[in-house]
């Protein structure tokens, strides 16, 4: 199943990173094929400039039209960004769900 991660991105950078990549591992562990564009796209782009952050979510929303499930990873909260994603996701019809690593 092709799946679209979403979890913060902005704030603490580092520990949201690691955090992503444990929610990565957590849906490679499910069996999953997933993708988090945030860990991806920030590689090359600077999310600190707004042209350049707008073009990161903006490509990403292309791939999720072809997902099989959003997995949005809420333990740190919901970010503008995520609740970006959820709506285009809605708008698209692609299954949500919601998920949390800590107890």
């Amino acid at each position: 199943m092709k799946v679209v991660i979403e979890s913060p991105y902005s704030g603490d950078i580092k520990a949201n990173e690691a955090y992503a990549r444990k929610c990565l591992k957590d849906s490679l562990d499910r069996g999953e094929s997933p993708l988090a564009f945030h860990l991806l796209y920030t590689q090359v782009l600077d999310d600190n400039k707004p042209e350049e952050r707008q073009l990161g979510i903006q490509t990403s929303f292309e791939w999720h039209k072809d997902a099989d499930l959003l997995a949005v990873y809420f333990d740190n909260g919901i970010t503008t960004g995520m609740e970006w994603a959820i709506s285009i996701a809605k708008s698209n019809n692609v299954r949500i769900e919601y998920r949390r690593l800590k107890g």
